[in-house]
């Protein structure tokens, strides 16, 4: 972000926009990456990224984001505006922040967001990897079929999906609130070090383009230090995503593991899958990542919410 002082309302504004532009342009990826960090050894469905993609709108159509839509505004001014804060209550008399501030600036920032991030990604996971069990279901019927007596042979059944708002009403009623929130140790392992690493990395790589302190850097240099920063971070974080993804699911495929916690979940994956489990969709993540906080940089320097905001008063006279 720059230097300057913006509005807490102007932040929030910007952050909102940032995280519906980005989630609108990398969503099919971010789904595949869902989907590849679910599926275990065994029955898999998907052997890359583009194989994700093609079988998906092959059988499902373009997929819809408007679990990622709603609540990525709220997520991401979050964010974004309390890493502000932080950073401009951390200086000292304005002087520069040093690297431990900035740490710990993102590491405030990560800590708020997941109040949002969490059932975000609860409900962003269910909807997202409903399509490749559904999938899995339909191949082991038609394996089954083919083994079997044509008059044995089911009727296929018609598959139905949960909506965000049926799995929200059957978790709150099951297991209250707790229900939405399920995950949310791993969500944290996940996002306060991405702040921590994302934050303080972008704020150095944007002063490379600087010629002046006082002069902010040209858009582009903050948009290839968000992309840069982001990816950055996103890989680095990628075993606790895939933690908190295997986690958050509560539909598995035919013989997948389940998981009592962090630590049993850790420990399963290293063991059945190989520690390379861990990087499981780290390229998808850093695809989504990578435009999603450049643009997110690019709106805080065009200032889209300081102009909307300028704008109101002119329109009541």
């Amino acid at each position: 972000m720059a230097d300057k002082q913006i509005s807490l309302p102007a932040k929030l504004i910007n952050g909102g926009i940032a995280g519906l532009i980005g989630v609108t342009c990398v969503f099919p990826i971010d789904l595949a990456k869902t989907r590849l960090q679910n599926q275990q050894n065994g029955q898999r469905m998907y052997s890359s990224l583009s194989d994700c993609l093609i079988k998906t709108i092959r059988s499902e159509g373009y997929f819809g984001a408007a679990v990622n839509l709603t609540l990525v505004t709220p997520e991401k001014a979050i964010k974004l505006a309390a890493n502000d804060f932080f950073r401009h209550h951390l200086s000292k008399d304005g002087k520069k922040l040093t690297l431990l501030r900035e740490m710990l600036a993102g590491c405030g920032a990560g800590t708020c967001q997941v109040i949002v991030t969490t059932p975000m990604e609860m409900l962003k996971i269910q909807l997202q990897d409903a399509g490749r069990i559904a999938a899995q279901k339909k191949l082991m019927a038609a394996q089954a079929q083919l083994s079997s007596s044509p008059a044995a042979a089911a009727e296929p059944a018609v598959e139905t999906r949960p909506t965000a708002t049926q799995i929200t009403r059957e978790l709150l009623r099951s297991k209250g609130i707790a229900g939405l929130y399920k995950g949310l140790g791993a969500t944290l392992l996940r996002d306060v070090p991405f702040s921590i690493v994302y934050f303080p990395l972008f704020a150095n790589l944007n002063k490379l383009g600087q010629k002046d302190p006082n002069v902010k850097a040209p858009f582009y240099v903050s948009f290839l230090s968000g992309c840069v920063a982001g990816s950055t971070a996103a890989v680095a974080v990628n075993p606790c995503d895939v933690i908190k993804t295997r986690l958050q699911s509560l539909q598995r495929g035919v013989n997948e593991d389940t998981y009592s916690g962090i630590l049993d979940c850790t420990k399963k994956i290293w063991q059945r899958e190989g520690p390379t489990a861990f990087f499981k969709g780290a390229y998808c993540r850093a695809l989504v990542i990578a435009p999603l906080f450049g643009i997110a940089q690019v709106v805080y320097f065009v200032g889209i919410a300081e102009f909307l905001l300028d704008m109101l008063p002119k329109h009541r006279a």
